[in-house]
């Protein structure tokens, strides 16, 4: 699951991001490093201008909310219900009986990307007894998550532009899309195991302004970032009250097996590039290992890789 997220962005970054040298002073959602999902407070999406050629940076609430919630108290129900701060890339057109899900319809029609600058997840070390036995009682130890050599990235989201009545506006409400996880968010997210998805930039551009079939959508849904392409440490418990992730070591935590490092991880729905895994490249060891081939995504005339977000 991604409950909690980064988007501290800076002045650089976000003209960078965007292409436009716009007042960062406007999006005063930019400056939060880390997101409480459960506080449905508002975050930064990118979604389609109307001629579907460029894009757009607006405020959204995260945690999606359909046209049939007809009030702020039954939003507020409805998303502490359901918690639809995540949507399950495996379901995101069709429910496992074969029915349609509650997000094929905003899959076809409302998809966006959700700006991250580092995710938080929690480790649960069971505690132990006076005997020396586990307990079903855990300790949760938080860990800040990054991709390697990058500010920020992108995971794929969906939006809902839902009508408030109490103010009588419109107010976008967002799901974020999580995916199995690696070998590394197994040991970080460890009673879940699941992660969110983490996009290439061809894959954001595709998600976000291409017109994929269902199928290829659900693909790029489920798309899993290598865990060599992470970096991670522990970070402060207080990171829910400071909504900053301060690194912080627990001596008596044990340290993650990065022995993912040495051997060629297999991932069914792994599309990053395979020049951003050195450790594959001429690894005698890993001869005649198999690795999937990046998905190559065709931009259309004029469009190349890169436009998105130069």
């Amino acid at each position: 699951m991604c409950y909690y997220n980064g988007q501290k962005v800076t002045r650089t970054e976000f003209i960078r991001l965007k292409g436009l040298e716009k007042a960062v002073r406007n999006y005063n959602f930019l400056n939060v490093g880390v997101h409480n999902g459960f506080n449905y407070a508002p975050c930064a999406i990118l979604i389609p201008s109307e001629d579907g050629k460029d894009f757009e940076v607006v405020q959204a609430e995260w945690g999606y909310v359909p046209g049939f919630v007809k009030t702020r108290s039954e939003a507020n129900i409805f998303r502490a219900k359901y918690t639809t701060l995540n949507f399950k890339s495996e379901n995101l057109i069709y429910k496992e009986e074969g029915k349609k899900s509650m997000w094929s319809s905003a899959a076809k029609n409302r998809r966006c990307l959700v700006l991250s600058t580092g995710i938080v997840e929690s480790r649960h070390i069971p505690k132990i007894g006076k005997k020396g036995q586990p307990l079903k009682e855990t300790i949760k130890y938080p860990y800040y998550v990054t991709v390697k050599n990058q500010e920020y990235f992108f995971m794929p989201g969906l939006y809902n532009e839902w009508l408030d009545p109490e103010t009588s506006q419109f107010v976008n409400t967002v799901a974020i899309g999580i995916t199995e996880a690696n070998a590394l968010m197994r040991q970080v997210h460890n009673t879940k195991l699941r992660m969110p998805t983490i996009l290439t930039e061809d894959l954001a551009y595709e998600w976000l302004l291409g017109k994929p079939s269902e199928e290829r959508l659900s693909i790029i849904a489920r798309t899993q970032i290598p865990s060599r392409l992470l970096e991670f440490c522990t970070i402060d418990p207080d990171y829910r009250t400071v909504k900053e992730a301060t690194p912080r070591d627990f001596k008596e935590l044990e340290p993650i097996d990065t022995a993912y490092l040495n051997v060629a991880e297999e991932l069914p729905f792994n599309h990053w590039p395979d020049d951003l895994e050195p450790v594959l490249a001429g690894d005698e060891q890993l001869a005649g290992t198999v690795v999937e081939s990046t998905v190559r995504t065709y931009y259309p005339p004029g469009m190349k890789q890169g436009d998105l977000f130069n």
